[in-house]
């Protein structure tokens, strides 16, 4: 019985060395990667629950790399392979580029993780054509952010608009927390 075990070594010695390579470099790039995910999240004051999200989505992302590289090295089937490649970057175009795609806020919830102005406590106006919405933020999520108004509304906001929205950080006015940008100005103006 072992000689059959250390025959079969012997033959794919090189798979498990790369295999073991494989590991090797997922454990590295597991250590680094949490704790700047960890000093980032931080600096942004949020709250555990947020970084224990990013933490978990991270494992995943990297489980699968280490996954399909080890597969590439023990011969999985290339057709397959290719068909879960396309899909896996049909996905990815779709988290980075779609406007309301689920995977763009999670996208956006690790690019929000690594901005600074983005920090619980903050109070911040999103402005949205001739709309705006304020508030203090309260708590980054993985799908939305929430933000308090300071008639204490809870307002619940996409992280991929967030983003792709034109934002003030701790403006000298506040406003009323919902509302039109042109009835404002005009009341300046007055």
């Amino acid at each position: 019985m072992q000689t059959v075990f250390f025959d079969w070594m012997a033959e794919y010695k090189f798979n498990l060395a790369t295999t073991f390579v494989i590991l090797a470099i997922y454990l590295v790039f597991r250590f680094i990667a949490g704790p700047r995910i960890r000093k980032q999240a931080a600096q942004g004051r949020l709250k555990d629950d947020a970084i224990s999200k990013a933490l978990s989505t991270l494992n995943i992302l990297l489980g699968i790399g280490a996954l399909s590289s080890s597969l590439i090295v023990w011969g999985f089937d290339f057709k397959g392979l290719l068909t879960l490649s396309a899909s896996i970057l049909a996905v990815t175009g779709v988290a980075l580029f779609a406007g309301w795609s689920i995977l763009s806020n999670v996208t956006a919830f690790f690019l929000l993780l690594a901005h600074t102005s983005y920090r619980r406590g903050n109070f911040i106006r999103i402005i949205d054509a001739d709309n705006y919405i304020e508030g203090y933020i309260s708590e980054i999520n993985l799908f939305n952010t929430k933000l308090i108004s300071e008639d204490r509304e809870v307002i619940i906001y996409p992280n991929n608009l967030l983003l792709s929205r034109p934002t003030l950080v701790n403006p000298r006015d506040r406003l009323q927390g919902v509302g039109k940008l042109t009835m404002m100005v005009a009341d300046k103006a007055k």
